[in-house]
């Protein structure tokens, strides 16, 4: 901890009052010593003896005011040496110097290899706690954003080479190899020297660097090879992996001869650099496409405040938006569920045991909250097909008692159940937190959820939709009262009923009759579609839109789009929280937060 003896230049003492009351400097000059104990790095270091390179309050409020401000290490470390609010929070003297800038990835370094990653989030979260401020406020709002990288998006050739090289660099003997079964050169820097504007001439390009890349995957990978290293094995998978996800063999070719081309698609959770390899394409509209990462959060609409967030890959079945919605609820740490609570105990407990498949149901069906009906040859009405999780945002909804219960949303009022703690968070998302799964998720843990759903598209504008439709748990019938059962793979066709039927004009246009894919969770999906015509759906899901307001004040800086400095999830995720933290330092704040008595309080 900081010394308590003030020096002669101490800026508190000489520059104190030119700092802000409330503000997040004036807090920390105070506060910082409680806030950020000894405990906070006392961890970090096994040896009782000696002391770190710098005092633990210093670190913490370092942390908080460089993510708060989202500045780079060399602007932080000019901050702490210039700026007399950073001097005055952090308790340096007027003509104290500052860190060297790699000093703060020294102390990333050994807060993300601990136990305890996320410890800024979680500190800041303790004081929530003391307040009391969310006690007994079961709302949670939810929504994504996505991040750009830090890093260009790299093309084919681009990446091909790249590739070579690194496994030239980091597999012992594979520069030998490399100079030996190559055709290109690839000690030289940059792309191979063609005409870029000569389509064969680039087709040549790509055939010859794919070509080397099987050569050399040959030569380091054949039977016999000896075992490698992480890093050597690491460089290894990336190559093959590069050489196969935007390739495919030339139009009259098998495969066989050598020839390739750039294939006209893109590939399934396509790596789009060698330089950070988590990075993803990823859309957050039709029309909008995006490379990086996914950022999750969730907010008490109330008051603002972050309870939870989590930064992601862009893409991944785990990683959506109903996948992220319920694990984030179902980890509260504001109002923990006694349902949620008793799960997860006993899907950790049954991992062993020879009942696991029961017990990990519900962690089973946030895993696939993403998975939709699958496409069948035999369905020609895909508008009934159920709700798809990689929607464009929407919104949600809260119903009349009938509908509520079967969708596992209850009509809740403030005075109804807020200050309950035997009963679950109400969830506020749109429509992309919405799949069959999320709600069965939800309603299993307790939940209520104020979700809107997707709208059905009729297969004839103004016709039938599946709501007009009777869906018994084996069997479906139509408007003109025809019932067919339902296949085991829950798809359904009325074929030569409809020829005949009176009402075919406003059901279907098929010449095979109406098809259908009927969802395993229909019902739930059913019950949120009658939610969202309620009047109290209509007055409470505008609720939600208390989470763009922390979205915004999370991506934004200044008016501008912050950008990820950061490689991989787990540093951007570590970047996500300490940012969350300061934030919620600061919304405490505005909310009167004080020291009364050694207790955190609101004033």
């Amino acid at each position: 901890m900081t010394r308590m003896d003030r020096e002669l230049w101490d800026a508190q003492e000489v520059a104190g009052d030119l700092v802000a009351a409330g503000s997040v400097f004036a807090f920390l000059a105070e506060h910082r010593r409680e806030l950020f104990d000894d405990s906070f790095t006392a961890d970090l270091f096994g040896s009782a003896t000696g002391r770190p390179s710098l005092p633990a309050d210093l670190v913490g409020s370092v942390l908080v005011l460089k993510e708060l401000y989202d500045l780079s290490d060399g602007q932080t470390a000019d901050a702490l040496r210039f700026d007399i609010r950073w001097k005055v929070a952090c308790g340096r003297s007027l003509t104290a110097m500052s860190f060297h800038p790699s000093t703060l990835v020294y102390w990333r370094r050994r807060i993300a290899a601990s136990a305890w990653p996320d410890r800024v989030f979680d500190k800041v979260a303790e004081v929530i706690a003391e307040t009391g401020l969310l006690r007994g406020r079961r709302k949670r709002c939810v929504d994504s954003t996505v991040f750009d990288d830090a890093v260009a998006t790299q093309d084919t050739v681009t990446q091909l080479v790249a590739a070579i090289r690194k496994v030239a660099r980091t597999v012992p003997g594979a520069a030998r190899v490399v100079a030996a079964v190559c055709a290109l050169d690839y000690s030289r820097a940059g792309k191979p020297d063609i005409d870029w504007d000569d389509p064969a001439a680039k087709q040549a390009l790509v055939s010859a660097l794919v070509n080397d890349a099987v050569a050399v995957l040959g030569e380091l990978c054949r039977p016999g090879a000896p075992d490698r290293d992480a890093a050597a094995a690491d460089a290894l998978g990336l190559l093959a992996l590069v050489a196969g996800q935007d390739v495919e063999p030339a139009e009259d070719s098998d495969g066989t001869d050598g020839r390739w081309v750039i294939a006209r698609r893109v590939a399934p959770d396509r790596v789009i650099s060698t330089v950070d390899r988590q990075t993803r394409h990823t859309r957050k509209s039709r029309s909008q496409r995006r490379d990086g990462y996914r950022a999750h959060m969730a907010a008490e609409p109330d008051t603002g405040l972050i309870t939870d967030c989590e930064m992601t890959m862009a893409t991944g079945e785990d990683n959506t938006d109903a996948a992220m919605g319920v694990t984030m609820a179902n980890r509260d740490r504001f109002h923990p569920t006694p349902t949620a609570s008793t799960d997860a105990e006993t899907a950790e407990t049954a991992e062993t045991a020879e009942t696991a498949e029961t017990a990990e149901t519900a962690d089973d069906g946030i895993a696939a909250a993403t998975t939709d009906v699958t496409d069948s040859p035999d369905v020609t009405d895909v508008t009934d097909v159920t709700e798809s999780t990689e929607s464009t945002e929407s919104t949600e909804s809260t119903e009349d008692d009938t509908a509520a219960a079967a969708a596992g949303s209850d009509e809740t009022t403030d005075a109804e159940g807020e200050d309950d703690p035997a009963s679950g968070l109400e969830i506020y998302g749109d429509s992309a937190y919405g799949s069959g799964q999320a709600r069965a998720a939800y309603r299993q843990a307790g939940h209520d959820t104020v979700i809107k759903p997707k709208p059905l598209c009729p297969a004839v504008p103004g016709g039938f939709t599946l709501d007009d439709f009777i869906i018994n748990d084996d069997s479906v019938t139509c408007p003109a009262g025809n019932t067919r059962p339902i296949s085991p793979a829950r798809t359904v066709t009325f074929g030569r009923l409809c020829q005949s039927c009176p009402l075919r004009a406003q059901c279907t246009t098929a010449k095979t009759g109406r098809s259908m894919s009927i969802h395993e969770h229909q019902d739930l999906l059913r019950a949120a579609r009658a939610q969202a015509t309620t009047p109290q759906f209509t007055r409470d899901y505008p609720t939600r839109s208390n989470i763009e307001r922390t979205i915004a004040h999370t991506a934004t800086q200044n008016g501008r789009r912050v950008t990820l400095r950061y490689l991989g999830t787990t540093k951007n995720n570590a970047w996500l929280h300490t940012r969350s933290a300061a934030l919620n330092l600061r919304t405490l704040l505005t909310l009167g937060l004080t020291r009364t008595n050694g207790a955190w309080t609101l004033a």
